[in-house]
């Protein structure tokens, strides 16, 4: 799943330019370089928001409250609790820190994303 939202990253900083992207959103050029370069992972989602927004003439904060809204809800579907997440993922994550990561209290990377995403996913009924 990751390699999925690494080429969403690439195919925007296509579209949008890394110049662009370095003058509107104040990520540095070394991130914007591994969006580009579908070296993603480590980007938080917040930086990952940031490029696909203006790509796409969104809001950055909008699109990060969307990911989190989707992912509260996919837990609800698949009656999943942090605890459950946190032992299902590769990430080394407690279920308290799952939960803030989910909440936006803390950096959540692209690679935690996708592992989370994955877990909530595969078990909706």
């Amino acid at each position: 799943m990751v390699a999925s939202f690494e080429t969403v990253l690439t195919e925007a900083v296509e579209e949008a330019g890394r110049d662009r992207i370095v003058d509107r959103t104040g990520l540095g050029t070394a991130t914007v370089e591994a969006a580009a370069d579908g070296d993603a992972a480590g980007l938080t989602l917040e930086e990952g928001a940031s490029v696909l927004a203006v790509a796409a003439g969104r809001d950055a904060d909008t699109v990060v409250a969307e990911v989190r809204d989707h992912l509260l809800m996919g837990m609800a579907t698949a009656v999943l609790d942090v605890d459950t997440i946190s032992t299902a993922i590769d990430a080394d994550l407690t279920g308290q820190e799952v939960q803030q990561v989910l909440e936006g209290r803390a950096a959540m990377t692209l690679e935690q994303l996708a592992e989370i995403m994955a877990v909530i996913e595969t078990r909706k009924p």
